[in-house]
């Protein structure tokens, strides 16, 4: 009712962008890598950590594994690369993996994608703010009891800067993205340079012990623990689909850009990703967690350590241990970077929003833009549910992490089987040799995909499920089964609102009814605005809840020679609605080819309070008749004093809408314009 909520939007949000400049949101690559690789470049903070940690729980000789562990999780990671670089050229509409899946093997595995995609971007803002925020509390202690709170703060922030919009969010992630890089790729080129030297570099966690709950390990059960943190290492390449799912953002020529983009980040996670691990290896880091099944012991004291600090932090203090600033460097800009990978799911999960409500999978509001050309219901929704996951996991990264990766490698899998069965269905039909072999050989690369991403499924279902994977097996095919009665609903509609004969034919007539209570200007305003209207029929109708004020109207009424007749229904029981509906029903059962159009006077007030003391009757009434068929109700307004101070008010804006400033040409009533997206 005031100009202070939408300030207070304008303030946070920025002016509101017309349809018209939604070209000017587009990315140049070198803004794109930032935006869409910040949640795979910021796997390097915790996948080497989760390989170190799952390993732990065979005890210190398992950590002899790493390297070789590590080593499978490149060779996937590379292998996603590629096969995705194929779909980000033959798919450039946003769809990604749902739009492949759809096209290619039906509706239903596009929707068991879809399913897996958006689980997957709610569990990477989680997993990646209280990542970030554990990180963060290793430097600033202060912060350790109250990462929750940090961690849904940081949420919201990131909820701000996405609703200002795509440009805006991506040039502000771009910097701490590549410092977060240049920080990174330092450290492992001076630890390089540093063991070419000769130094000893050893990790300050170097000496302690690794005790774990599972130990003379042979046999199935060495296999199984080796593939749990290979499972766990290939937390690594969650993240890379989003590219594939953000190519409209992309400048033109969209594939192409998209596919260059795709390289460089999989070029740079790869060595970031090995580095770190390399030099966790080298330098001996070790971590550890009691509940997940084993513990840090300091052999001086004998006691379990609780307050090791992240893996890459260890290497980061090593490396740069004559250097504070380096070390201060890479621990601020890991906690940043892992902040803004939660940005890679806040232009994902919208845009796939967007696409499913699109093609009736979910509300249309999804498809609707807001102030900024950002779909800002996907992003709040996204928000909301990740602030969700987080207050009920207590930000814990490692109790979030079984979560993840079930959901990314069910869309990878299923997308690249979906890009063979694309590549089959272009070979049928072409005869150019060139072509063909292209062909060949991007069919190949996605049937590799498919075979690898599909074993990988497999064992992170198998190795995952009872530490908390099991949560993500329920949540899919629910969130499935909603999605395709979502889609039920909508054609239902669809099919009910299909025009047919009779929908044409004009009415045999068309009875009006004027509600009364007693006259006064409203009532005769409805009177007039009734009689204009040139119904067939027309009458007033009161209800009769007290005998001596009835018999006043109705002698008023006959003073005033009013030319409409007056109809007084009987209501023994003082009741209002119900006489009113079985008067109009039975005008219906008379004559069922007719319409009844019934005219309510309503009061137009300028408090919200007003609203609770006026039109009670009329609103209670109005709802029951618009479920009557063959029965119009018309509200006709009646402006109160009191919203003379709501008269010149600006329009607020409504969702989809972009708005330009009020004219102030000398047309009259000239005012606002409102554009649909």
């Amino acid at each position: 009712m005031s100009k202070v909520p939408d300030l207070a939007k304008r303030l946070l949000l920025g002016r509101a962008l017309s349809s018209a400049q939604q070209h000017e949101q587009l990315l140049k690559k070198r803004i794109a890598l930032p935006v869409f690789a910040s949640d795979a470049l910021s796997s390097v903070a915790y996948a080497p950590q989760e390989i170190l940690l799952a390993l732990g729980a065979g005890g210190l000789v398992m950590y002899h594994y790493t390297p070789w562990v590590a080593g499978a999780v490149v060779v996937i990671l590379l292998t996603v690369v590629a096969s995705y670089r194929q779909n980000v050229r033959a798919y450039q509409s946003g769809g990604g993996d749902f739009e492949v899946a759809t096209e290619n093997l039906g509706s239903n595995w596009g929707v068991v994608v879809a399913s897996a995609l958006l689980v997957d971007y709610v569990l990477t803002v989680a997993v990646s703010v209280s990542s970030g925020v554990e990180n963060l509390g290793a430097l600033l202690k202060f912060m350790q009891p109250h990462e929750v709170i940090v961690a849904i703060v940081i949420v919201v922030l990131l909820t701000l800067g996405n609703l200002r919009g795509l440009k805006e969010a991506g040039i502000a992630f771009a910097i701490p993205t590549y410092l977060f890089m240049f920080a990174v790729m330092s450290m492992l080129l001076w630890g390089g340079v540093r063991l070419i030297a000769g130094t000893n570099l050893e990790a300050e966690t170097a000496h302690y012990q690794v005790r774990g709950d599972e130990t003379d390990l042979a046999g199935f059960a060495l296999v199984f623990l080796l593939l749990r943190a290979f499972s766990s290492g290939c937390a690594a390449l969650t993240g890379v689909e989003a590219i594939s799912n953000g190519v409209p953002a992309f400048r033109k020529p969209k594939g192409e850009n998209a596919a260059k983009t795709l390289l460089a980040l999989g070029i740079v996670a790869m060595t970031m990703f090995g580095g770190v691990t390399a030099f966790a290896y080298i330098t001996d880091a070790k971590f550890a967690e009691p509940d997940q099944g084993s513990q840090l012991i300091n052999p001086e004291t004998g006691r379990a350590v609780v307050d090791a600090d992240p893996v890459i932090a260890q290497v980061a203090h090593t490396v740069f241990s004559n250097f504070e600033l380096g070390f201060a460097l890479v621990t601020a800009m890991t906690a940043l970077i892992l902040f803004l990978a939660a940005n890679t799911a806040f232009n994902g999960f919208p845009v796939l929003g967007s696409v499913l409500a699109q093609n009736r999978f979910l509300p249309r509001q999804l498809h609707t833009r807001g102030d900024r050309l950002a779909f800002s219901n996907g992003i709040i929704i996204l928000a909301t549910m990740a602030g969700l996951l987080i207050y009920a996991y207590d930000a814990s990264v490692s109790r979030l992490i079984p979560l993840y990766t079930v959901g990314v490698f069910v869309s990878f899998t299923v997308s690249q089987v979906g890009m063979v069965r694309h590549w089959n269905r272009l070979l049928a039909t072409e005869t150019d040799p060139a072509q063909r072999r292209r062909m060949k050989t991007s069919r190949g690369i996605n049937a590799f995909g498919a075979t690898l991403t599909g074993i990988v499924l497999v064992v992170v279902l198998i190795t995952k499920f009872a530490l908390g994977a099991y949560i993500v097996c329920i949540a899919m095919p629910l969130l499935f089964l909603l999605m395709k009665a979502i889609r039920r609903h909508y054609d239902r509609i669809a099919a009910e609102l299909v025009p047919s004969g009779e929908d044409v034919a004009l009415p045999a007539r068309n009875h009006g009814i004027v509600l009364v209570s007693k006259i006064h200007k409203p009532t005769l305003r409805a009177l007039a605005y009734a009689r204009a209207t040139r119904p067939s029929t027309l009458e007033a109708v009161t209800v009769a809840v007290d005998a001596a004020e009835s018999q006043r109207l109705q002698d008023e009424w006959d003073a005033l020679d009013i030319p409409v007749p007056l109809k007084i229904l009987d209501s023994p029981y003082r009741e209002i609605t119900r006489p009113v509906l079985a008067y109009v029903k039975g005008i219906r059962r008379k004559s069922p080819r007719d319409v009844v159009t019934v005219f309510i006077p309503e009061y137009v007030v300028g408090h919200w309070w007003e609203q609770l003391l006026h039109n009670q009757s009329a609103l209670r009434l109005k709802g029951r008749l618009l479920f009557q068929p063959g029965v119009m109700v018309t509200s006709v307004a009646w402006q109160l004093q009191s919203s003379d101070r709501l008269k010149g008010r600006v329009e607020p804006p409504g969702p989809g809408a972009s708005r330009r400033p009020p004219r102030t040409g000398s047309r009259p009533g000239a005012g606002s314009v409102s554009e649909r997206d």
